[in-house]
């Protein structure tokens, strides 16, 4: 799909990997709608970045707030062609830790922003991605992904998290033969450790030691580096029903703790 002139939605827009996944494709001659639970930032990145992007509140967990946003946009760009779910959190605790049996809504809260947070965006896009004029390769829409190398190399405490970016995998194939006929690509991103706001709170020497476990290059990942591919992605019209890795190369292994 051509970059330029295109429309893209991106969920956690406004920091970490989606914020960088905005300035790529807006470097490209898109224009982004950001949707974001965080309006201070939002609304600040917004206006630091132009008239080629707008802002629009959400929590992605909540299907209303998702189909309403998805409408603002519509009606401000008049349709879109990309959407890039990047909203996700994380969070790692024992099923049964120092505290006691972990509560049944820290696993659903996990579930619900990560893995239902991305249905609700894909199920309020579908839709208008199918009204959209084919290009000359019969293409209307491109959807991306982001899952995470927890989908298959999960730590320990990382049950929820895990679960939710797995689930996100396991969609891939289904959802990409789902809207073949209708000239839409579904692709996933599965990032290693990258140097994210959800690694930032990290001390560094944890985050120099995490960095090394990384065969090449031996460091936390960058979210250009994320937003590149992403871009690949978009212009590559083959590339399709696929979870590519973006790790260096890191598989994690078995860790007590």
């Amino acid at each position: 799909m051509e970059l330029k002139d295109s429309i893209a939605i991106i969920t956690g827009g406004v920091s970490g990997l989606g914020e960088a996944v905005a300035r790529t494709l807006i470097d490209g001659g898109a224009r982004v709608s950001l949707l974001d639970l965080n309006q201070e930032l939002g609304e600040n990145m917004a206006a630091a970045l132009g008239d080629k992007a707008m802002f629009f509140p959400v929590n992605v967990a909540d299907h209303k707030e998702v189909d309403a946003a998805v409408e603002k946009v519509k009606a401000a760009f008049g349709t879109f062609h990309i959407v890039v779910n990047c909203a996700g959190i994380g969070g790692s605790v024992k099923i049964v830790g120092k505290g006691g049996v972990v509560s049944p809504e820290w696993f659903t809260h996990i579930v619900n922003v990560n893995l239902v947070g991305t249905f609700n965006l894909l199920r309020a896009t579908a839709s208008t991605l199918m009204e959209n004029t084919p290009n000359n390769e019969g293409e209307r829409g491109v959807v991306i992904n982001t899952s995470s190398i927890a989908a298959f190399d999960g730590q320990i405490g990382q049950s929820a998290y895990s679960a939710s970016k797995g689930g996100i995998v396991s969609m891939t194939l289904t959802l990409t033969r789902e809207f073949a006929g209708n000239g839409i690509r579904v692709m996933t991103i599965l990032p290693g450790i990258f140097d994210t706001p959800l690694l930032g709170k990290l001390p560094e020497d944890v985050r120099e030691r995490l960095g090394k476990q990384v065969p090449f290059p031996p460091r936390l990942g960058r979210p250009e580096e994320f937003a590149s591919l992403a871009r690949h992605i978009i212009e590559n019209p083959y590339l399709n029903g696929e979870c590519i890795r973006l790790d260096g190369g890191l598989r994690m292994g078995f860790g007590r703790k």
